[in-house]
């Protein structure tokens, strides 16, 4: 095959689509995958359901001074205040705030309206040997959040899945557990090690998930490895979301309610993508990669899951669906409008 052959080839390949329907309706298309090393993206493209232009992230808020994080010295709750007059903010499930008497995660997606006054949120500990201020960090106050969790174990471990261990290990309201949060930092530092070939839990805290994503040479092939997939979305004013595998394995997927949430969202999880990549390089590859069909397969069988709902903050709630091979978490707005949905593999 010449030149120009292997090039039409590979533009039509590209070009290629899978249709996804949730609930009978055409929600959004799989475009062809884009691989780099171990690891391989799907966009999922979409139209928006929200046009909501003063939505930002916890991240943006948190660096712009207009929201506040506080410490409650309840290992499972912290408080969260928006002051600005302005915008909302949204915070994942998986965000990782830094700073207090230890870090933590956020175990759930919600909005935090403009003048929000105090509201507590649910958390797990992502550092449990620490209980007290770090260095010139606030005990008080959680200072920033440009990280997130890196495993889809630990997307389980933070969200439960509805049919098992909850926050009660064993409750099965969807809820994490706080025992396995702690488990799955642990092997994820494991993991990082093993392929990074440092240690990268810090002399400052050495249970802390957050300082281990800050160590100097995670993070340079973290950045070496992102610069190849980074500009994947651009100039794709559609695109809503992503699914992943790794060494040939479907991990996960995110979908938001619109491309200008998406956009914000992204570099954060590519970033977190990447880590559990690299983390997994020395595990064997499947025998062969996932198709768009397979994408949409496990998108379509999570969502067959009984679904599982309760109400958590700024009257919003989540639906937990999980069968005994996957699991989606989805998160409702106040007026009921889903505003991200988190698809996980579970074997």
């Amino acid at each position: 095959m010449n030149g120009l052959a292997k090039f039409s080839l590979m533009a039509v390949v590209c070009f290629l689509s899978a249709t996804v329907s949730v609930y009978g309706q055409t929600a959004y298309r799989i475009s062809a995958p884009y691989t780099h090393k171990n690891l391989t993206i799907f966009l999922i493209h979409g139209a928006d359901s929200s046009s909501n232009k003063d939505l930002i992230t916890l991240e943006e808020a948190l660096k712009m001074k207009i929201f506040k994080v506080y410490e409650t010295e309840d290992v499972n709750e912290l408080m969260v205040e928006n002051i600005s007059p302005k915008y909302d903010v949204f915070i994942q499930s998986g965000d990782i705030v830094k700073g207090g008497k230890q870090d933590r995660v956020l175990a759930i997606s919600v909005i935090i309206p403009r003048n929000s006054g105090k509201v507590s949120i649910e958390a797990f500990c992502v550092e449990s040997d620490r209980w007290s201020s770090r260095g010139n960090e606030s005990r008080k106050e959680f200072s920033s959040s440009e990280e997130r969790i890196v495993t889809k174990e630990l997307k389980i471990a933070t969200n439960g899945t509805g049919i098992g261990a909850g926050s009660g290990d064993g409750n099965g309201d969807g809820r994490g557990s706080q025992s396995q949060v702690w488990a799955e930092v642990a092997n994820a530092q494991r993991n990082i090690n093993a392929n990074v070939s440092v240690d990268v839990t810090a002399n400052a805290s050495a249970s802390s998930l957050q300082l281990s994503l800050e160590n100097k040479k995670l993070v340079k092939e973290r950045e070496a490895f992102v610069k190849n997939l980074s500009s994947l979305t651009k100039d794709k004013s559609d695109v809503i979301g992503y699914a992943f595998a790794i060494n040939g394995k479907i991990n996960s997927a995110d979908i938001y309610v619109s491309n200008y949430l998406f956009e914000k969202l992204w570099p954060k999880m590519l970033k977190a993508a990447v880590v559990e990549a690299i983390s997994l390089s020395n595990q064997p590859n499947a025998e062969s990669q996932p198709s768009q069909t397979d994408i949409t397969a496990f998108l379509a069988e999570a969502e067959k899951g009984a679904a599982k709902e309760r109400e958590t903050v700024a009257k919003s709630k989540v639906v937990t669906r999980s069968t005994e091979k996957e699991a989606v978490y989805e998160m409702r707005d106040k007026a009921d409008n889903v505003v991200h949905r988190n698809y996980v593999k579970l074997n």
